[in-house]
């Protein structure tokens, strides 16, 4: 395995950087290497052995990449926990953490301490909690015991997007075979990258696409936090245009947050830029657009975007676009699509929505759906599959079935290349209708008047066919009344359902994940807690 070898016997030549007090801060991966096994050490005099499971909050910071490395060096399972999503309260996170605790029935909670506080004071019967700076200082050099083959190594928790976090079971071999496979679709040199990165560690795209794919291969990394994306948009195409990075991954929403606020302020320098991957969410081709628009000057291209596929339960990656062609696109009929059928119109038509492909799958791996030539759950095979969820049989038995993954996603293939839409779970029954709310959230925030990305579409339990919208306002000076009414006049054209009711929120309001996707499941339960930072309500 690539990360072993670069453990126990590489000589690295690149660098880690990470944000630190408004600049970076570098630490060459020999020191990193270094670092990790004096803190092995420490592990170690903690009980950690072979096997040992250590509940660890990945934050973008370089005492954490030492710490997660160390956590291997001393044989230990690293089980990587969400971070706190918007909105949710200490008490609700602290509640969280220790119920995955409870089932992986871990020896050691590793956290930065301003996550620590977040939690407030653990019970007395709680883990032993240690924070990644407590783990610097002298040490002896550990004959280290890395997980190795069928071993587990890691335990991907998810973020909460759909649900309630699930743990994916990896084992040593995924990893490798993922890390091999990321390798090849990007089509990249070894230790000739310039990467850039704001994507959690927490997540599968921010750990294994970015993060230990640049340690395994020897690259350069500027490691960046979500935190700085969103409070400094711009931050993300400055730090590629000054440093030369030549790879870079995100969301379609980052790059939304991207290209607004760049606006007509020029880069410094021209972009270097080769490939930017873009996953986690449906990749909106408006905002491929609109990018390419604002950063063409730069020397930004539409052939350098990757859209792609992937999810934890895959270890990441399961098809991308090749990296020397533009994505392609096919524009449907968008009320067809709600009843799964695949049906193309031009891009004038009333309901018309355009579908980007992410792509070809990976080497080795298999991409079929449930019911050819429809919108239909995309199945998987992958030599990088999870072994399943931890401690949920009942789920892994459904989900993980005769070496498939049934995803849980909705899409089609066309000309050997997926199109993902959505999941399962946006699609709402309405009257005995199916309607899918991101196509409707879509036509909303096109309108202008909501901020885009910042809009969810519920069914309503208990009314009459109809659906509710939660949104941002774009500007709070705006008539509500006037908003809501062109969002149902809008909505009512697309599927020709009806708004029953429309609530806007205060700036942020919407629960996301640290990775900005909105959190459906968490908004329709906040919906019903009344507990949504309402701002104005109107009723049809």
């Amino acid at each position: 395995m690539l990360i072993w070898d670069m453990l126990t016997g590489g000589r690295p030549r690149r660098s880690l950087r990470t944000w630190v007090d408004g600049q970076w801060a570098e630490l060459p991966w020999a020191e990193v290497i270094d670092r990790a096994y004096r803190a092995a050490t420490h592990l170690r005099e903690q009980g950690v052995r072979p096997g040992s499971r250590v509940a660890c909050v990945l934050t973008n910071t370089a005492e954490a990449v030492v710490g997660l490395l160390a956590v291997w060096l001393a044989g230990g399972v690293v089980a990587s926990l969400p971070l706190p999503s918007r909105g949710m309260s200490g008490e609700e996170y602290a509640g969280l953490v220790n119920r995955i605790i409870d089932e992986l029935d871990a020896e050691l909670l590793l956290l930065d301490d301003d996550v620590r506080a977040k939690l407030g004071d653990p019970p007395p019967d709680a883990v032993t909690t240690r924070s990644w700076a407590s783990l610097a200082g002298p040490g002896e050099r550990i004959d280290p015991t890395l997980p190795a083959g069928n071993e587990i190594c890691f335990i991907q928790f998810s973020s909460g997007s759909t649900g309630r976090p699930k743990g994916c079971v990896l084992t040593a071999d995924a990893v490798s075979r993922q890390l091999s496979m990321i390798h090849s679709m990007l089509g990249a040199e070894h230790r000739t990258e310039r990467v850039a990165s704001w994507l959690p560690l927490s997540h599968d795209m921010g750990i294994f696409g970015c993060l230990l794919y640049t340690f395994g291969f020897d690259s350069d990394i500027w490691l960046s936090a979500p935190e700085r994306l969103f409070s400094s948009p711009r931050s993300w195409f400055r730090d590629l245009a000054e440093h030369g990075i030549t790879m870079t991954a995100g969301t379609s929403t980052g790059l939304h947050l991207a290209t607004r606020a760049q606006g007509r302020h020029p880069l410094s320098k021209q972009l270097a830029l080769r490939v930017c991957v873009l996953g986690a969410e449906r990749v909106d081709h408006a905002v491929l657009s609109a990018a390419v628009a604002t950063f063409g000057s730069s020397g930004l291209r539409m052939e350098h975007f990757m859209p792609a596929y992937g999810l934890a339960e895959a270890t990441l990656a399961v098809t991308a676009c090749d990296h020397r062609e533009k994505p392609r696109t096919i524009v449907l009929d968008a009320v067809e699509l709600a009843d799964g059928r695949i049906v193309e119109t031009s891009a004038e038509h009333e309901h018309a929505t355009v579908v980007v492909s992410v792509g070809r799958p990976c080497a080795g791996v298999t991409v079929e759906t449930a019911e050819p030539g429809r919108l239909a759950e995309i199945v998987v095979r992958s030599p990088s599959l999870a072994e399943g969820y931890h401690n949920d049989p009942e789920r892994t038995a459904r989900v993980f079935t005769g070496g498939r993954l049934r995803t849980g996603d909705l899409g089609f293939l066309a000309d050997g290349e997926l199109y993902m839409v959505g999941r399962t779970d946006d699609m709402l029954s309405v009257g005995g209708r199916k309607v899918y709310a991101r196509e409707l959230e879509a036509t909303v925030e096109s309108l202008g008047t909501v901020r885009e990305g910042c809009s969810v579409v519920l069914d309503e339990p208990g009314v009459s066919p109809g659906l509710v919208l939660l949104a941002e306002l774009k500007r709070t000076s705006s008539d509500a009344g006037l908003v809501a009414a062109e969002a149902a006049a809008a909505i009512r054209v697309k599927c020709g359902i009806a708004l029953t009711r429309c609530l806007f929120v205060n700036r942020n309001g919407l629960p996301r994940t640290p990775s900005g996707k909105i959190q459906r499941f968490q908004t329709r339960w906040l919906l019903e807690q009344q507990r949504l930072p309402v701002t104005a309500t109107v009723d049809f």
